[in-house]
């Protein structure tokens, strides 16, 4: 990813936390740069995986660091983020794996440019037994666009540079869903096959 200030510079963005560092490959369970407020635009690292804050287990984030567009108003679980904790998480690629034969492999998508971006996100704090906060995030995904679709069945929602900030701003969830569109296949690079990471 970008270096820190090449990253304030392209975004727009307000100080980045020194715990961020550039990674080619992020799974589940690390830490991902993440915006939360709109009037200092700072960056934190949080947890790629949901824990709601009403969780038993924190081990529930392993399977909720996606969200469907679709459903994000019917589930407890990204219903009450929808409406009070909407996040920008920072990316300037990503990875879609497709089945070829008996095994699945991974593509990289970037921009034409090439320059960073903003997955629309969810966030929410859990509070473990001895007290300790921890928050964590999920991206949106949503149907495919042409491109993607030859790759796979879903992709994260890439918020524009006209549509970022609006994200975090107060607003009902029907004008909040209709923002989680595909981006166009027009601003996508082909993608490059990975053979090992």
């Amino acid at each position: 990813m970008t270096d820190p200030s090449e990253l304030q510079e392209l975004l727009e963005l307000g100080d980045i936390s020194p715990e961020f560092a550039p990674s080619n490959n992020v799974s589940p369970g690390q830490l991902v740069p993440v915006v939360t407020d709109l009037v200092t635009r700072n960056v934190e690292m949080f947890k790629w995986g949901l824990i709601p804050a009403w969780a038993k287990d924190p081990k529930i984030g392993y399977k909720m660091f996606n969200a469907r567009a679709e459903t994000l108003t019917e589930k407890p679980s990204f219903r009450v983020p929808l409406a009070r904790k909407r996040c920008l998480i920072l990316a300037d690629g990503f990875y879609e794996w497709k089945l070829e034969g008996d095994r699945r492999n991974p593509y990289l998508f970037m921009l034409k440019d090439r320059a960073p971006f903003t997955f629309a996100g969810l966030w929410d704090t859990w509070k473990d037994p001895e007290g300790r906060l921890l928050n964590s995030c999920t991206i949106i995904t949503t149907r495919p666009n042409n491109l993607i679709a030859l790759y796979h069945d879903r992709m994260p929602v890439i918020l524009g540079a006209s549509q970022r900030w609006h994200w975090l701003e107060s607003q009902s969830s029907a004008a909040l869903l209709q923002m989680l569109n595909p981006i166009s296949e027009e601003l996508l690079q082909l993608p490059q096959k990975i053979d090992h990471f």
